[in-house]
């Protein structure tokens, strides 16, 4: 019996670890020749496969690049944000399957968000109407930490690393002009889910430290209580820091970015957002009067590779090798999930399960609102419970003659 072929994609943001789960899914495929054929990696996701841009990933195994590519930030075979059609019955539905039976493809993997789910989920669906027996799995990825049925997700460990000793190092350099009062906004990802900024109260090093005031967007946002509360907290903290979605609103769907300047929309539809900390800081200028500056993290928070977790690659590497063994065994239209438990010593400890792709597609996960405070400016200590495990362990980097060797595609 002829061998069925993988093929791999990656699809959405980058992370600092997208690339170690293309190395779990990778690996594990590889180290099955006697169930499976050649892997294939797709180039600029879906979008590059129906242009024929795919790659043989068994030459990174024979030059070492395979290994390399676990510590490569970025996304090592190019992504794409392409939308599948709602309507099965498109046209682009036979034309994939036709170059997957071109191709001997019988198993399909792809890693990525909330997005990337729902392409995993209209593929699945689609081969179910015409019997295909193609298996289908999604690897999560996604620094926002919002798909439901995972106790969180591959990318968001990193980030939050990232976020945390980046507004660490906010607050010290603000810290050091204490004669005279100022506010420093730091704007994070986060567009209806705060997990990332959250993340932020890890930076504080004991209590009433910066960041003083956290604000998600889970919660309305009032500006004028936020100004109240600025001006409050800067009798005891002359050089405040506050952190900030994003996506902070008023609760009736309106962005605070939008109070000020026109919101495009990318081809999913999502409201493009940008300057709610550029909003406040004029805010703060106006209403206040004291020195004030906005930072805005950006894609720098996204995938740096300078604080990777090594919890966050080790279970990387994990949900995409988990992901081929399911595969294997007759998974299809699944995605692979985290579910905590605690062990009899009290250590952190995850298991890796499926879920069904279709319940996780186009929902998503919000920081509990019990985790926040009342007034909505502050995390609580579940939140720290919770995140803390998740950006334990450094990783060292791959070297030659003592200088980084990044594995970037060619």
């Amino acid at each position: 019996m002829q061998r069925k072929n993988v093929i791999v994609g990656q699809s959405g943001g980058p992370t600092a670890v997208i690339n170690a789960s293309l190395y779990g899914v990778v690996y594990e495929a590889l180290n099955r020749e006697d169930t499976l054929g050649t892997v294939y990696g797709m180039i600029n996701g879906i979008e590059g496969f129906l242009h024929d841009q795919i790659m043989d990933m068994k030459p990174l195994e024979q030059s070492g690049e395979l290994e390399l590519i676990k510590t490569t930030p970025g996304s090592y075979l190019g992504s794409c944000r392409y939308k599948l059609p709602e309507d099965l019955n498109d046209p682009v539905y036979p034309e994939l399957f036709e170059k997957f039976a071109a191709k001997n493809i019988g198993y399909f993997f792809y890693i990525g968000g909330n997005d990337s789910m729902d392409t995993v989920s209209k593929l699945s669906r689609y081969a179910e109407t015409i019997e295909s027996d193609i298996r289908f799995i999604g690897i999560p990825k996604t620094i926002d930490n919002d798909l439901v049925l995972t106790d969180h997700t591959p990318g968001f460990g990193s980030a939050a690393k990232y976020v945390a000793s980046t507004v660490r190092e906010i607050a010290v350099d603000a810290s050091v002009y204490d004669n005279k009062k100022s506010v420093t906004i730091v704007e994070i990802m986060g567009r209806h889910a705060g997990w990332l900024t959250a993340a932020s109260v890890l930076a504080r090093k004991f209590d009433g430290d910066n960041p003083v005031l956290i604000y998600l967007p889970e919660v309305a946002f009032d500006p004028d209580a936020f100004i109240e509360k600025v001006k409050a907290s800067l009798e005891h903290t002359p050089n405040l820091v506050v952190c900030i979605s994003e996506g902070i609103n008023d609760g009736n769907g309106t962005f605070v970015c939008e109070l000020a300047s026109d919101v495009g929309v990318d081809t999913f539809g999502h409201k493009m957002l940008t300057g709610s900390g550029k909003y406040l800081e004029n805010l703060v200028k106006d209403r206040i009067g004291v020195k004030v500056r906005s930072i805005e993290l950006n894609v720098c928070q996204r995938c740096s590779s300078s604080m990777l977790s090594k919890t966050d690659q080790k279970e990387a590497i994990a949900s995409g090798a988990y992901g081929v063994k399911c595969a294997v065994e007759g998974a299809t239209g699944k995605m692979i999930a985290f579910h905590r438990s605690q062990l009899a010593s009290g250590d952190y400890c995850i298991d890796y399960v499926m879920e069904d792709v279709n319940l996780i597609c186009n929902q998503e996960k919000t920081v509990p609102l019990e985790w926040i405070s009342k007034d909505g400016s502050d995390i609580k200590d579940d939140f720290i419970r919770y995140a803390a495990p998740l950006i334990l362990g450094e990783v060292t980097v791959p070297t030659e003659e003592g200088l980084p060797k990044f594995a970037y595609r060619k």
